[in-house]
């Protein structure tokens, strides 16, 4: 959330932040209230003032032995309309607030300008597309001759948009949970926490999906929404605190993610691209405002770091401030390449939202001089699991539709090296050293 003091005092800078990201926020209906508040506020003041001599007065002259029956009641009178006004100005700061909630943060006075086609800037590039010597198959082709994904079933399980992982899919996707952990807690340093599934209204304003996105999230009968990122779990747990400890706090979290939107029917949502539910390992900063954009800096070459040791060709894109979401000040995407479409696929974006979540959530730090402020809050996924599947498949391929895995995950994977299909047969088999075991 914005300060509405940073509204007011830097209204242009605002107004171009707003422009330059294509937001229609309405920043004049919360100044206006502002300016209303403002002039209560000093009238209010005011009569408060007065109230306060009055009533000294007036007890002077009842010690005095005077009549001050007069002043009373115009004091009574002036204590009325005090809390009259004091209700209004509740009114307003409450009208102002809910208004607040709705505008997005600013973005970083380097974010690209234009527009998603143009203004996204390649930062870097790592590896590069891998050339295949036969017409390489589609994770959806792949996962089904290998029995590992099975999306009808899944369809009649749930609805469209859901996975169904079997077998050593459902190993491979346990595998890639335990790898990411493993790494950004033992040599990244971040602290695991396993959160709740599910969070409440606080804690989803807090991070900036409600009150805007309610319509994007499951909720269930009993108010609860089920947690639409890690993020949001992990970022409230130092809602409405002073934190005590030193910064920066780096906190990782496996949690499995809920949407309602998922796109598009086509062939740009087939499959693991764009579903309703799936499984994420999640990075979470909160950092002083000095460092920051360094700490942006670190956050994202640590979920970079996963996809290096799997050996997946990707780039890391800077978002253009059109292209930002909602909360977010600064990010960059990473994306995987994936042969079959022939293009990129997300599978992480890392984030600074300066103080925009802090001030919501009411997340706060002591300076070293003792003073309080908000912190920073970042956020990366360290990654997100389906797309990694989808990706990792379709590069690991091999002509005969087996799947050879990346060196780093057969520790993982109990020694299992290359998952394949016997074609007499149609059972997975799972190779190690050489040799097939069901």
């Amino acid at each position: 959330m914005l300060d509405i003091r940073t509204i007011r005092d830097r209204e242009n800078e605002v107004r171009r932040g707003l422009q330059i990201r294509g937001s229609s926020a309405d920043i004049d209906e919360v100044l206006g209230l502002d300016r209303q508040r403002r002039a209560l506020l000093v009238e209010v003041e005011s009569l408060k003032g007065l109230h306060n001599r009055e009533s000294k007065a007036i007890a002077a002259l009842r010690k005095g032995g005077k009549n001050a029956a007069a002043k009373q009641s115009e004091m009574r009178s002036v204590g009325e309309c005090v809390k009259l006004l004091d209700n209004q100005l509740a009114s307003l700061e409450t009208a102002i607030a809910a208004r607040l909630l709705l505008i997005p943060n600013i973005p970083h006075n380097g974010a690209p300008s234009g527009t998603a086609d143009t203004g996204d800037r390649v930062v870097r590039v790592f590896g590069k597309p891998r050339k295949f010597n036969f017409v390489p198959l589609s994770h959806v082709e792949l996962g089904e001759r290998l029995g590992i994904i099975d999306f009808p079933r899944a369809t009649r399980m749930a609805g469209p948009g859901f996975p169904l992982f079997l077998g050593r899919g459902a190993r491979l996707e346990r595998a890639l949970i335990q790898f990411m952990l493993d790494m950004h807690t033992r040599e990244h340093g971040y602290t695991e926490m396993s959160p709740p599934f599910m969070c409440n209204d606080a804690s989803l304003t807090g991070t900036g999906q409600l009150p805007a996105f309610a319509d994007d999230m499951y909720r269930t009968d009993g108010g609860l929404y089920l947690v639409p990122t890690g993020e949001v779990p992990v970022t409230n747990y130092f809602r409405d605190e002073i934190i005590v400890q030193p910064l920066p706090v780096s906190f990782v979290a496996y949690t499995p993610c809920f949407r309602r939107e998922a796109g598009a029917a086509g062939s740009e949502t087939r499959g693991l691209l764009r579903i309703h539910q799936f499984d994420k390992v999640e990075l979470v900063k909160f950092v002083e405002p000095a460092t920051s954009y360094a700490e942006l800096e670190m956050i994202t070459a640590d979920a970079e770091v996963v996809l290096k040791r799997l050996g997946l060709h990707y780039r890391v894109i800077e978002l253009c401030a059109c292209s930002l979401s909602f909360a977010a000040s600064k990010c960059y995407d990473i994306e995987l390449w994936t042969p079959c479409r022939n293009g990129w696929l997300e599978v992480s974006s890392c984030s600074n939202y300066e103080a925009f979540q802090a001030r919501r959530a009411g997340i706060r730090y002591r300076r070293a001089d003792g003073t309080v402020d908000f912190v920073h809050t970042l956020n990366g996924s360290g990654v997100a699991l389906a797309r990694l599947v989808a990706a990792l498949l379709e590069n690991c391929q091999e002509a005969d539709g087996s799947i050879t895995l990346p060196e780093a995950l057969v520790p993982y994977m109990d020694g299992i090296g290359r998952i394949e299909t016997r074609s007499r047969q149609g059972e997975t088999v799972d190779v190690v050293a050489g040799q097939a075991h069901n």
